[in-house]
C-alpha cells in the first residue's frame, strides 16, 4: 500500500493560495442589546410542526445505510406531498435493506429506480428527483454535492460535508453555485434546528450572558461499531464496510461526531478559531487508523479560548454537550442560562405531558425539523443554504485533528490553504495501494 496523496507533516508547507475564510465576530451584537434581535434577524430557521403544502417533492437517497434510511424517513415525515424517487448505494444489500425498511411504511421503490456501485449516484442524479439526500461516508460528499448542483437538485448534506481541506473548499465553491441557481441546501447540524438550542442561542445573542470569554465542548462515549475483515473481502470492500474506522472515509470521530459540539461553539461565539493546539492517542481500537481520544485548545482570539475533547473508550466517564461562559453568566447552550453565582437565570420551557410535567423533549425532532426547513424553503422561496456555514465548522474539526496527529500548532490560514487530500483518487472494489499507519505526533509519519 502506497502513501496517501499528501503527508500530514508536509501539508503545511505544500499549500495553495485559497480564498481566505475569515471569522465573523459577534461582539458587536452582544455589546449592543438595547434593540433585541428577532428570530428572523438572527437568521434562525422557521420552527414549524409540518412543512406547508405545495408542489410534490420527490427525493433521491444516496447512501442507503442505517443513517441514510433514517434521513429519508425524516424527509418523509415533513408533511404531505413528499415521496421517494430513487435509491443509490455502493452495495446492493444496503439498497435492499433500505427497500425492506420502507415497505414497512407501505412504500415501494421500483427496481429500475435503484442503483448500485460507485457510479450509482450519477444514475440517481439523472432521474426526475427534486431533492437529493447525501448520506454516504463523508469522503464522497464533495463530489456528490457538486454533481447534484450541476443537475439542479436541492440538497440535504449529512455532516461531515468533507474530510479534508480540499473537500471543504469544493463544498464551499459548490454551495456558492447552488446559491446562484437558487437551489436550497440544508445540512445535518441538527442542533441548529433544535428548538431548545435555538431559543437559548437567541437569549445569548441578545446579551443574556454578556460578552463571551470562554467555552468548552465535549463528546465522550463508549466505542462505536466496527467490523473485522471477512474472508474474501478486498481492501476496498473491507474499508467501505468498516468506513467509520478509517480516517479517509469518515475524518476520525472528532469530525464524525464531535463536530456537532464544535459547531455549537462556533455558532454561539459567531467565530471560527484562529488556531488549534491538540493531542490525542490510540489504545483500544481494534480496526482502522483512528484515535481513541482528542483534547484540543482552540484560540478564537482576544483572549477567548475553547477546550474541546472527545473520546470513544468503554468504561470511562461519558457526556456530550457544550458550555459557553460570558461576563454576565454562562449557559449549557441547550436549555439553561445561569448567573455568575450558579443560580438559574433562564430555562427553556419544554412541552408538558398530560400530568403537567415537563417532557424535557422538544416538540419536533431536530432530525425532522431539518427537513421541514428544507421543504419549507423550496415551497415558499424562503431561501436557505447552510453549505458554507457547516463547512467552516467541519474545517475547524479538521484543523484540530491535524494538530493532534502532527503535534503542531495549526492556524486557520494554514488549514484553509492546505492541499491535504485523503483517500484514493480512483474507486473500485479491488485491493487498494495505500497504507494506513496510526499518526504519531512529533515524528516523520507516513500518511
Amino acid at each position: 500500500m502506497a502513501k496517501k496523496e499528501v503527508s500530514r507533516r508536509s501539508f503545511l508547507k505544500k499549500s495553495t493560495v485559497a480564498t481566505t475564510i475569515g471569522a465573523i465576530g459577534v461582539s458587536s451584537l452582544l455589546s449592543s442589546c438595547a434593540n433585541k434581535k428577532s428570530h428572523e434577524e438572527l437568521g434562525l430557521p422557521p420552527l414549524l410542526n409540518r412543512a406547508p403544502k405545495g408542489k410534490k417533492l420527490k427525493a433521491g437517497l444516496v447512501g442507503c445505510g442505517h443513517r441514510g434510511t433514517g434521513a429519508l424517513l425524516n424527509f418523509l415525515s415533513t408533511g404531505p406531498g413528499v415521496e421517494v424517487g430513487a435509491l443509490a448505494d455502493v452495495f446492493e444489500d444496503k439498497v435492499e435493506a433500505c427497500k425492506d425498511r420502507l415497505k414497512k411504511y407501505k412504500i415501494n421503490v421500483p427496481d429500475e429506480n435503484c442503483f448500485v456501485g460507485f457510479d450509482a449516484y450519477k444514475k440517481l442524479m439523472d432521474t426526475d428527483v427534486d431533492v437529493v439526500l447525501l448520506v454516504t461516508p463523508p469522503h464522497f460528499r464533495p463530489e456528490h454535492f457538486k454533481l447534484a448542483v450541476e443537475k439542479n437538485k436541492h440538497c440535504f448534506l449529512e455532516k461531515p460535508v468533507a474530510v479534508d481541506p480540499v473537500g471543504i473548499r469544493s463544498v464551499v465553491a459548490t454551495g456558492k453555485k447552488a446559491k446562484v441557481k437558487g437551489l436550497n441546501v440544508v445540512t445535518g447540524t441538527q442542533r441548529r434546528h433544535q428548538r431548545d438550542y435555538i431559543e437559548t442561542y437567541k437569549q445569548v445573542a441578545n446579551g443574556a450572558i454578556g460578552d463571551i470569554v470562554s467555552a468548552k465542548a465535549f463528546w465522550n462515549q463508549e466505542h462505536v461499531w466496527f467490523r473485522k475483515r471477512q474472508e474474501g473481502w478486498t481492501d476496498m470492500q473491507y474499508m467501505m464496510r468498516n468506513w467509520n474506522n478509517f480516517c479517509w472515509l469518515c475524518g476520525d470521530h472528532i469530525l464524525d461526531t464531535h463536530v456537532h459540539n464544535i459547531d455549537v461553539v462556533n455558532w454561539f461565539t459567531g467565530k471560527t478559531p484562529l488556531s488549534a493546539v491538540g493531542y490525542g492517542g490510540r489504545h483500544r481500537r481494534v480496526t482502522g487508523d483512528q484515535y481513541d481520544f482528542f483534547s484540543i485548545d482552540f484560540d478564537y482570539g482576544n483572549g477567548l479560548f475553547s477546550h474541546s475533547m472527545s473520546r470513544q473508550i468503554d468504561n470511562c466517564a461519558n457526556g456530550t454537550g457544550e458550555l459557553v461562559v460570558g461576563t454576565k453568566g454562562y449557559t449549557n447552550c441547550k436549555n439553561t442560562i445561569y448567573n455568575p453565582d450558579g443560580s438559574v437565570k433562564w430555562t427553556y420551557e419544554y412541552p408538558k405531558d398530560k400530568d403537567g410535567k415537563s417532557t424535557n423533549v422538544v416538540k419536533i425532532s431536530p432530525y425532522i425539523q431539518e427537513h421541514i426547513h428544507l421543504v419549507t424553503a423550496i415551497r415558499t422561496n424562503e431561501y436557505v443554504n447552510e453549505a458554507e456555514q457547516t463547512a467552516m465548522s467541519n474545517l475547524t474539526a479538521i484543523m484540530a485533528r491535524e494538530s493532534a496527529y502532527t503535534g503542531k500548532k495549526i492556524t486557520w490560514e494554514e488549514i484553509s490553504k492546505s492541499k491535504l487530500r485523503l483517500g484514493p483518487t480512483e474507486y473500485h472494489m479491488g485491493d487498494i495501494d495505500m497504507e494506513f499507519p496510526v499518526p504519531i505526533p512529533g515524528t516523520a509519519i507516513k500518511s
